[in-house]
């Protein structure tokens, strides 16, 4: 396959951002992916949510699996570390690579079939373990590289492109997020930049695990009449359960006032998610709150975005096993294995 880079030359009027950046430096290479498809919409995203929150590239890590959405990692932060894992595995080689080294930024991106058939058990156990990181699935309910197959996700009764009716029930990842233990949890649309661009910066600032499920229809195999992971049905059924904003402390902040009520929600590192709230009765700080709205709303067909469930006293993986506060990858071997005797009395503890 061939790829073609973008030209490095920037014009020098380009808007530069805290750290000197502009939003070319955060792009990638020239996507190879169907013109129109949604997943090149939720890399435009990225790129402004990272330029925005004044992220230096070589602070993330971007780790992805096998499927339409996992070549997205390269087309966005070329400047970033990278690794394309094996078909479901990419939790379980991001939550190796966090604890090796929990300065970098973590960002996951996977697809309905990576995440919801052969990586489900990766993904529920990423959730449940509270790994830091924003956890992203472009979620198209197809399988796009192998012609169009339902995948886990496709909703019963929705029809292919050929016709075929979807008899299986879906594997709904947004539920299980929230029922296992996920500490932010979001639902989106690609063809949203508005509401996705501040999910996804809430998600890079959270204390522990994010995910956030981006409806991202496939151009080709599924965005025709019948399909539930289409633009117009998104379009017609989407139910905003809030808009969001991301206000950094380091900048000015300025806000429009909207009809409803306000609700600001303080991050661990001192950035704050405003909420205002377009349903007056939707309590985003409720876990099972959230989860009887969205199985409510999805008996209607309705397809339920923004910010679902968030937890503003989040913790992560390294405060469960009480890790050090040094990265594992800059310690010296003898720190790291400090040899017969402590293994010895290790051991001796546990019998």
């Amino acid at each position: 396959m061939t790829y073609i880079a973008k030209p490095r030359l920037h014009h020098p009027t380009l808007t530069t951002n805290k750290v000197g950046y502009t939003r070319r430096d955060y792009e990638g290479r020239i996507s190879t992916l169907c013109a129109g498809c949604g997943h090149d919409s939720i890399s435009a995203a990225v790129i402004q949510a990272c330029w925005e929150l004044d992220i230096e590239p070589h602070r993330v890590a971007k780790l992805s699996g096998i499927g339409c959405s996992s070549k997205t990692p390269d087309y966005f932060l070329g400047a970033s570390h990278g690794f394309n894992t094996v078909h479901g595995r990419m939790p379980s080689a991001l939550t190796g690579a966090n604890l090796a080294n929990r300065d970098l930024l973590y960002l996951g991106v996977s697809g309905d079939g990576d995440s919801a058939s052969i990586g489900l058990g990766q993904f529920a156990n990423a959730m449940r373990r509270g790994v830091r990181m924003c956890y992203i699935v472009e979620n198209n309910g197809v399988y796009g590289l192998t012609k169009g197959q339902f995948s886990a996700t496709a909703d019963r009764g929705s029809k292919s492109k050929k016709g075929v009716i979807n008899s299986d029930s879906p594997v709904d990842l947004v539920a299980l997020a929230l029922q296992l233990g996920a500490t932010y949890v979001a639902r989106s649309f690609s063809g949203d930049k508005a509401q996705l661009v501040p999910l996804i910066k809430g998600a890079m600032a959270h204390g522990g695990a994010a995910f956030i499920d981006v409806i991202s229809p496939c151009v080709t195999f599924n965005n025709h009449s019948g399909s539930t992971k289409s633009y117009d049905y998104v379009r017609q059924h989407n139910d905003a359960v809030s808009r969001i904003d991301f206000i950094t402390p380091r900048s000015e902040i300025t806000t429009s006032y909207a009809p409803g009520e306000v609700v600001d929600v303080q991050q661990h590192d001192g950035t704050t998610l405003r909420l205002r709230k377009l349903h007056a009765d939707y309590d985003p700080t409720d876990r099972y709150a959230a989860m009887s709205y969205m199985q409510t709303h999805q008996a209607r067909g309705e397809v339920v975005t923004g910010l679902l469930y968030v937890d503003p006293l989040a913790t992560d993986l390294h405060t469960a096993l009480n890790t050090s506060d040094t990265p594992l990858n800059t310690m010296r071997a003898d720190i790291l294995c400090p040899g017969t005797p402590a293994l010895e009395k290790i051991n001796a503890s546990l019998r």
